[in-house]
């Protein structure tokens, strides 16, 4: 991960180690004889810190570390950087545990103590280390502190604020899917991943008009041919596939095409505007509109078996073969190592407490049939993972889509992003700032980047009102309360179904294509 951060960002942070405790929930020594804490990394980076006119300290910003190294959110997170010179902020990106270098047990035992790693515990971790910082930074309690997360981020960012408001005084949560779960009144559509997938390789989506039904043909293709020892060695040859990947069975299809639909998922993502390697960890860039550059090798109708073979193979390796360096595919390898740890441990954390719907029914999306099946999905966490999920859980411990309560969380969703189907798409109490924030062109969490030359008038104007709100909550800290500006109250806001237009709906099937969802 280091060889991609910008090392005119690193320069600016110092890098730090902090004691957390390994389980927050418990007294006295573990069952299993872990440790009694582990060390987290942090980062500060204090060059735009600086004291208000009154001389009460800047306020500090918190970034909410999600599945991934640290460094990624640091290097990618330009609201932060962009806005901390004109409120004097000191920036903290903190890490996840378990993720990156802040790993509790050495490699080879870290999958035997998986029982430690649950969003209430990370979240602890971040109550400790922003406890912390207020003690060395702000012993008066006069700073404030706004918090920043993207994607899992975000749901970290706006559950903090629900559960620690007295640490957070208010959070940006990006592309955060918080209503994604069982148990929501009225119930999410699980299809909404996929149906948003379809939309960005539809030619509403500005891709090629052919390519999302020769995607959908092309499940049937694969299947048919994988029947036959001479049509998997068709789909090796047309498919570029590495002599050790060739398929051995007639049931490899299934491993083949939870592959290449890795790829569609992940690149509607990062359907940026710009090139970007966010969505693949830093570790290489995608073209700009990835899935309309994948798009152009399925552009034709009619095409044939073989040529679906070869221009499906074309699609996936914009993301696999981004380099342009593969000789060769091998259909079981992520995209890169950093990601496949990702999916890796994110696949337990789906099987515990992160269980949502994801379904498709290969009609209004580009899919195959494949319907929302907890008890399938169960058993394959169980053999997994040894784990059951807990179905409900997510909506017991936060409350579901009564957000009425809360206070102070802005949730921002770009229609070209799969997961906005997911997340808040209207406004919940305007009058306590709880807000709905939607950019028609935006991929996942486009708002938090930073800005870019071909960024879209709508992601302009919502990282206006994003600044408006910050600029809000830091007032009121500080005794000087005053409600949004006519600008903010102009934020292009979502109206109950406006953006519930045949986009919005389903995604991965298997449990392995459940885990590559979620590498960004």
């Amino acid at each position: 991960m280091r060889a991609s951060v910008r090392q005119d960002l690193l320069s600016k942070c110092d890098e730090r180690w902090r004691d957390a405790t390994l389980d927050h929930f418990a007294y006295g020594p573990s069952p299993d004889g872990a440790p009694a804490t582990f060390k987290q990394r942090y980062f500060v980076c204090d060059t735009h810190w600086t004291p208000a006119p009154d001389g009460k300290p800047g306020p500090i910003f918190f970034y909410f570390g999600n599945e991934a190294d640290v460094l990624l959110y640091l290097n990618n997170t330009g609201l932060m950087w962009e806005t901390a010179p004109d409120v004097g902020a000191l920036l903290v990106f903190a890490e996840h545990r378990y993720y990156g270098e802040s790993k509790p047990f050495p490699s080879d035992e870290i999958r035997d103590h998986m029982r430690y790693l649950t969003t209430e515990q990370a979240m602890a971790d971040y109550a400790g280390l922003i406890s912390e910082l207020e003690l060395e930074f702000d012993p008066q309690n006069q700073a404030p502190i706004i918090g920043f997360g993207g994607s899992y981020g975000g749901m970290l960012a706006s559950w903090f604020r629900m559960k620690y408001p007295h640490l957070v005084d208010g959070v940006i949560a990006g592309s955060a899917p918080i209503w994604s779960f069982m148990g929501e009144r009225p119930a999410v559509d699980g299809g909404y991943f996929a149906k948003g997938v379809t939309f960005d390789a539809s030619e509403s989506g500005g891709s090629a008009a052919p390519c999302k039904d020769n995607v959908r043909a092309f499940w049937g293709v694969l299947r048919d041919l994988a029947s036959s020892s001479g049509g998997r060695a068709t789909i090796a040859e047309e498919m570029r596939f590495c002599e050790a990947a060739e398929m051995s069975g007639e049931d490899d299809w299934v491993g083949v095409r939870d592959w290449v639909a890795g790829a569609w998922d992940t690149m509607a993502m990062g359907n940026f505007p710009y090139p970007s390697g966010y969505v693949i960890n830093g570790m290489g860039t995608l073209p700009a509109f990835p899935v309309r550059a994948a798009c152009e090798n399925l552009r034709w109708g009619d095409m044939t078996d073989r040529e679906l073979l070869r221009g499906m193979a074309d699609a996936a390796g914009v993301f696999y073969n981004h380099s342009g360096d593969e000789a060769c595919f091998d259909w079981r390898a992520d995209v890169n190592p950093e990601t496949s740890e990702v999916l890796d441990f994110w696949g337990y954390q789906y099987c515990t407490e992160m269980f949502q719907i994801f379904s498709k029914d290969g009609v209004t999306d580009m899919y195959w049939e494949d319907a929302w099946d907890p008890a399938a999905v169960s058993a394959g966490c169980e053999e997994a993972w040894g784990v059951t999920p807990r179905p409900m859980w997510a909506t017991q411990e936060w409350g579901g889509r009564d957000l009425r309560a809360c206070s102070n969380i802005v949730l921002s969703n770009g229609l070209l992003d799969p997961w906005h189907g997911g997340g808040v798409l209207l406004d919940v109490n305007i009058e306590h700032s709880v807000v709905s924030l939607i950019i028609p062109e935006g991929a996942h969490h486009l708002d938090l980047m930073f800005t870019h030359e071909l960024d879209p008038l709508s992601v302009k104007q919502v990282r206006m009102q994003e600044i408006e709100y910050i600029q809000q909550w830091i007032d009121e800290v500080r005794g000087d309360h005053k409600a949004p500006s006519a600008a903010a109250a102009a934020a292009p806001r979502s109206k109950e179904g406006a953006v519930l237009t045949g986009r919005v709906s389903t995604a991965p099937g298997s449990f392995k294509e459940r885990q590559r969802v979620w590498a960004s």
